[in-house]
């Protein structure tokens, strides 16, 4: 069993900003678990994993001038509200740095320093970069345990979207 599960969102901005949803083809999740995950490729991605294992989720946008990052993560009940949070860590691009605590491992990537026009060095913020990780807990065995993923694209009113259709499963 591999220590860790990577999970990546891939949003197409441009669509899911103009319809309103990471429905339609505008989300697709895969993994690279060695279990037998189901939807790969789609919004209703069941990730089986094992107690212990570290799981990581980034975003990627399909439109490159516009970034996207993932805003939240919340582990939903049985009746689609929300349950008790599962221990995930944020790790800010910015940081650069391994997630403290009870996480192994480090970021999927880190944030570099780009010269600025008056010659000093400016940290530049690139959400790709940004990773959300957590060790998976004991669950119960067969069982999904959905969560809602929300998604930040650019700025403004309506650029939060959310989905509650993945989850993930011991088997």
């Amino acid at each position: 069993m591999n220590p860790k599960v990577n999970i990546v969102v891939v949003v197409d901005v441009i669509g899911a900003l103009s319809d309103g949803t990471l429905r339609n083809g505008n989300l697709c999740m895969v993994d690279d678990g060695s279990l037998q995950s189901t939807g790969q490729g789609t919004p209703e991605l069941c990730t089986v994993v094992q107690p212990g294992q570290v799981v990581t989720w980034s975003a990627l946008a399909v439109d490159l001038q516009t970034p996207v990052e993932i805003k939240n993560i919340t582990f939903l009940g049985p009746d689609g509200e929300a349950g008790p949070t599962a221990p995930l860590t944020h790790t800010p691009a910015h940081q650069g740095s391994a997630p403290r605590g009870p996480l192994p491992g480090t970021p999927l990537g880190e944030a570099r320093d780009q010269a600025g026009r008056d010659g000093h060095a400016e940290e530049r913020h690139n959400p790709e970069l940004e990773v959300w990780s957590g060790v998976v807990p004991y669950l119960a065995p067969g069982v999904a345990h959905p969560y809602r993923l929300e998604v930040q694209m650019y700025e403004g009113e309506y650029s939060t979207l959310h989905i509650a259709s993945p989850a993930l499963m011991c088997p």
